[in-house]
């Protein structure tokens, strides 16, 4: 077989696992959450004295801070991408990479006549697109959970600028996840990915606290997002150069892994 005949059965099988679970339903189902409650923050702060009637806050209830506009509307979501996306983009890294030995597949996997660097890829590409695909569709369903409630402010020019927030956080967010892939891998399951996790998204909140943020890759994300403020007075070339040598180590890391230890 050709390498692109390889690659190509790779891809199809990765999918069809991805298909076969319940996993995209309840990732999508999680991730929906963060445009609807971005909507009923919306109709709170729209008119906060008919929300306490409906009962959606109490009367002692700090009133949350921003204006009901869809520039508000959108950073909730650019925030959702990186911020969420950062644990739940994790989970799906996870998922693929270490139920092989939840599983007990990986000797099986590895037995097979496509190589090693041709199933890890088409894991890696699998992921791409499907954290891709999720941050898309919080994206349109925020367009319509943000039409339903009515929310001001609206431009085209707003619209592709939010585009840009929440494809480029996802993009960031994505580009950490092989690090989680090679935990996985080395770990040989879903616990070490799950407390790497826990431990650089704990790091990322005191490097930003520390104002050490736009040197440390999992800050990154969480900053272009406008987390911490305007993204401009926070991050330089600098902080993205860094976000893709991570990248680069944590593949060559995977791959290296996969193609040399022992799987005894």
């Amino acid at each position: 077989m050709s390498i692109m005949e390889n690659f190509s059965s790779a891809f199809w099988a990765e999918t069809l696992k991805m298909r076969r679970s319940k996993v995209p339903f309840f990732t999508a189902l999680g991730f929906s959450i963060a445009p609807l409650v971005g909507g009923l923050f919306m109709i709170i702060l729209k008119d906060p004295e008919a929300a306490k009637s409906m009962g959606l806050i109490s009367t002692k209830a700090q009133l949350l801070a921003g204006v009901a506009d869809w520039p508000t509307f959108f950073n909730i979501l650019s925030q959702a991408v990186a911020v969420g996306g950062a644990i739940l983009f994790a989970i799906i890294t996870a998922w693929v990479f270490g139920r092989e030995f939840s599983d007990r597949t990986a000797k099986e996997l590895l037995a097979l006549p496509t190589s090693r660097e041709t199933i890890i890829s088409a894991k890696f590409i699998v992921i791409a697109l499907w954290t891709l695909a999720l941050s898309l569709f919080i994206f349109v369903l925020g367009l319509g959970v943000g039409s339903l409630v009515d929310i001001p402010g609206w431009s085209t020019a707003l619209l592709q600028s939010a585009f840009v927030d929440v494809l480029g956080s996802a993009i960031l967010t994505i580009a950490l996840l092989p690090f989680v892939a090679f935990i996985a891998s080395a770990g040989r399951g879903f616990l070490p990915p799950f407390g790497w996790t826990i431990l650089t998204v704990a790091l990322a909140q005191i490097a930003v606290i520390t104002g050490w943020g736009d040197w440390f890759p999992w800050s990154v994300p969480a900053m272009f997002s406008g987390a911490a403020g305007p993204r401009v007075d926070l991050l330089g070339l600098h902080s993205y150069i860094i976000v893709f040598i991570a990248c680069g180590i944590s593949l060559a890391a995977t791959y290296y892994w996969w193609s040399s230890a022992d799987q005894a």
